[in-house]
């Protein structure tokens, strides 16, 4: 295998999430070095074009002549899965305009996300109180953002209990974003994605009742080739 020095922009996100995710108690300092990375990164670095056009809308999201992914030719919610091991993932969400993903929970882990490119409407909460009946998992929680997010912006990161740890997105225009997730969702290790719906307390401005719901009927996420530079694992690197 030839090795090269020079290092794509996502091989070096993947440098840093092994060495920093691969600690049990990262720093805040690390993930702010994490979080500068991933500022650093654009849509064609993650061989997404940001404005092609894939022509009809029943036509692929790929584009064969670019060898990319069309930012404006997605017509549903898209993941494109980059990398996942047992500390951490990575993939991008690529949105069409007027699309929600509704409110859902990261349990237990660090999130760091950065919207490469649209504008979307972002609602986040993290737990006051919460309790679980065993069946239903619900409670008082404090509104974090309640705001339209428009690129170019710094990533956010939230933690477990801090940060917006429950958020939902309404995409404005064609968007796309980068999640790094440690750990990752996991239904065996206890770590299933939650979803929510919110009822604000109009005596308690700033504050509303969260309670769990069924995976909503019309929550339709399809998948996508990750079509930008080959990630080198560490399994792969010892072999240079």
């Amino acid at each position: 295998m030839e090795c090269t020095t020079e290092k794509s922009k996502i091989q070096v996100i993947y440098d840093a999430c092994n060495a920093v995710f691969s600690q049990e108690r990262p720093t805040f300092r690390q993930i702010q070095w994490l979080r500068n990375l991933i500022d650093k990164t654009e849509a064609i670095d993650l061989g997404i074009d940001e404005f092609g056009i894939c022509g009809s809308p029943s036509s692929s999201p790929r584009s064969d002549d670019e060898g990319l992914i069309c930012g404006q030719g997605v017509c549903d919610i898209t993941y494109i899965h980059i990398h996942e091991c047992d500390n951490f993932s990575i993939g991008v969400f690529c949105f069409p305009a007027g699309m929600v993903f509704p409110l859902h929970d990261h349990p237990g882990m660090t999130v760091v996300s950065k919207l490469l490119y649209g504008s979307m409407y972002v609602k986040s909460y993290d737990w006051v109180k919460v309790e679980n009946s065993g069946r239903q998992t619900f409670g008082l929680a404090a509104s974090v953002v309640d705001d339209i997010i428009k690129a170019p912006c710094q990533p956010s990161v939230l933690f477990p209990r801090s940060g917006g740890n429950i958020h939902s997105f309404t995409s404005l225009t064609p968007c796309a974003i980068l999640d790094v997730l440690s750990p990752p969702y996991s239904e065996d290790l206890g770590r299933p994605s939650t979803y929510f719906s919110d009822f604000p307390i109009s005596s308690l401005p700033g504050y509303a009742m969260l309670e769990e719901r069924d995976l909503p009927d019309d929550l339709v996420v399809v998948g996508a080739p990750y079509l930008g530079p080959e990630i080198v694992s560490t399994e792969d690197d010892e072999l240079c």
